[in-house]
C-alpha cells in the first residue's frame, strides 16, 4: 500500500480534529505508486501513522479519510460494517421508522466520504461523488442491498463535483430492474412523485421534510408564497395545512409541471387555492414590489449560491437581495421560512445576512426559531464544512 506523508505539522486537523479530509497544500510527497481511488496509508512527517484514506490525485481534497485506525483494513467488510451503522442510525430514531423517504447515507458524517444513500420505498438512489467511493462500488452496492433489503438501487453519480475528483458523470441501474410504476412517496399524508432519473439530486430533498411539516402547521388562512418551489413539496404541505392561497414560483417548467402533477396525485387539497408561475424569482418579487403585492407566509428555499468558501462572499450578496426582497413583501406579523443549502455559508453567517435584510428592508424581525434538515441528514462535529441545510424562521412587526 502506498503511503501518503504530510508536510511538518500538517497532521494536526487528522490528530485532534478528525478531519476527514486532507488538501493538496498539506501533503509533503507520496511513496510507492497509487490510482485514484486508491486506499494509501497516511503519515505524518515523523512517519506516525494517521489512518487510511482514499487517494485524489487530481482534486485540491488530495485524500479522504477512511478510517483514523492505522490498522483497520478497508475491504468489502468495511463498507459492509459502515453501511450497517448508518442504516441501525436511522432506525434508531422513532421519527424515521417506516418513513418511505430516507436518507441512509450522509457521506462524511457517517464515515463514507463521497457516498451519498437515499431510499424511496424498495428503491435506494446512490451518489458517489469521490474518487474513492467511485473506487468501491460494488461493495457500497453489496452493503446497501445486505442493510436494506432493497429491490433495485440506481446511480445518480452526475454532480458537477465528480469532475473535480477526474471522474466522469455516470447514471444507471446498478442492481435489480427498474419499476413497474412511477416512484412516488407519502409524506406528512401527502402523496408526492419522486423522478430518481432527472430530478435534483437523487430525485427530490429529503431534508425538508420537518420544515415542510412545520409549514403545513403555520398556513392556516394564510396567502404563502413559495420561492424556488421546485416539485412543490412546501406548496402541498401548506394546502393541506389550510392556506388560503399558495404561490408557487419556479424558473423551471418541467419542475412545476410535476408539482402539478403532484397535486393531482392529492385530491383531498384544495386544487383552486393553488398557482402556478414559471419565472425568475428574484425579478417576480421585484414585480410583486411595485404591484403592492404582500403575503402572510413566504418561504425562500434557493439552490446552493456557494459551493465552497471560496464562493461566499458573492453567495452573501445573492443571499442578501433575496432575503431583503421577501422581508418588503411581507404583511405585519408576517412569518419568512428562509434557508440555505451552501457549503460555504454557515449558520452564523447566514444569520447575519438575514438580519441585515431585515434592517435595510426597514423591518423590525426576530427569529422563531432555527430549522434544520430531517433527522436523516446529520451533521457530523468534525465536519461543518458539508452542504448542509441551514435556515430560519423568521417573524416581522
Amino acid at each position: 500500500m502506498a503511503q501518503l506523508i504530510l508536510l511538518p505539522g500538517k497532521e494536526r486537523s487528522a490528530l485532534k480534529q478528525r478531519h476527514p479530509w486532507l488538501f493538496a497544500g498539506s501533503v509533503g510527497r507520496l511513496e510507492g505508486r497509487a490510482r485514484p481511488g486508491d486506499t494509501v496509508e497516511v503519515l505524518a512527517d515523523n512517519l506516525r501513522p494517521l489512518g487510511r484514506a482514499a487517494y485524489s490525485p487530481q482534486s485540491q481534497i488530495r485524500a479522504r479519510f477512511w478510517t483514523f485506525d492505522p490498522e483497520e483494513s478497508v475491504d468489502d467488510a468495511f463498507f459492509k460494517r459502515r453501511i450497517a451503522a448508518a442504516v441501525a442510525r436511522r432506525q434508531a430514531l422513532p421519527e424515521l421508522r417506516g418513513q418511505p423517504g430516507l436518507r441512509l447515507i450522509h457521506a462524511e458524517s457517517d464515515g463514507l466520504p463521497g457516498v451519498i444513500a437515499d431510499q424511496y420505498g424498495d428503491t435506494v438512489v446512490v451518489q458517489l461523488t469521490s474518487a474513492g467511493a467511485d473506487k468501491w462500488r460494488k461493495a457500497i452496492v453489496a452493503g446497501l442491498v445486505k442493510a436494506t433489503g432493497c429491490a433495485r438501487i440506481y446511480e445518480r453519480s452526475d454532480s458537477d463535483v465528480r469532475g473535480l475528483e477526474g471522474l466522469e458523470p455516470t447514471t444507471g441501474w446498478l442492481h435489480g430492474e427498474a419499476p413497474s410504476m412511477p416512484l412516488a412517496i407519502d409524506e406528512n399524508g401527502v402523496r408526492l412523485a419522486v423522478d430518481i432519473a432527472g430530478g435534483h439530486k437523487t430525485g427530490f430533498y429529503l431534508d425538508q421534510r420537518d420544515n415542510r411539516a412545520l409549514l403545513g402547521q403555520l398556513a392556516a388562512g394564510k396567502e404563502v408564497l413559495n420561492c424556488f418551489s421546485y416539485t412543490g413539496g412546501f406548496s402541498l404541505q401548506a394546502l393541506a395545512g389550510g392556506a388560503a392561497h399558495v404561490l408557487s414560483i419556479d424558473s423551471s417548467g418541467p419542475a412545476l409541471a410535476q408539482a402539478r402533477a403532484n397535486l393531482a396525485l392529492n385530491p383531498q387539497l384544495p386544487a383552486a387555492r393553488a398557482e402556478w408561475q414559471e419565472a425568475d424569482v428574484f425579478q417576480a418579487l421585484r414585480d410583486f414590489r411595485k404591484d403592492g403585492r404582500l403575503f402572510d407566509l413566504i418561504v425562500l428555499d434557493p439552490p446552493k449560491f456557494a459551493p465552497s468558501a471560496a464562493h461566499a462572499e458573492r453567495a452573501a450578496r445573492a443571499y442578501k437581495d433575496i432575503n431583503l426582497l421577501g422581508f418588503r413583501l411581507l404583511r405585519p406579523g408576517g412569518l419568512l421560512m428562509t434557508y440555505s443549502c451552501s457549503g460555504g455559508i454557515g449558520l452564523e453567517l447566514f444569520q447575519k445576512i438575514v438580519a441585515g435584510a431585515a434592517h435595510d428592508a426597514g423591518r423590525d424581525a426576530r427569529i422563531v426559531r432555527r430549522l434544520a434538515g430531517a433527522a436523516d441528514h446529520p451533521v457530523a462535529l468534525n465536519f461543518p464544512e458539508g452542504e448542509y441545510l441551514k435556515g430560519l424562521l423568521v417573524q416581522v412587526d
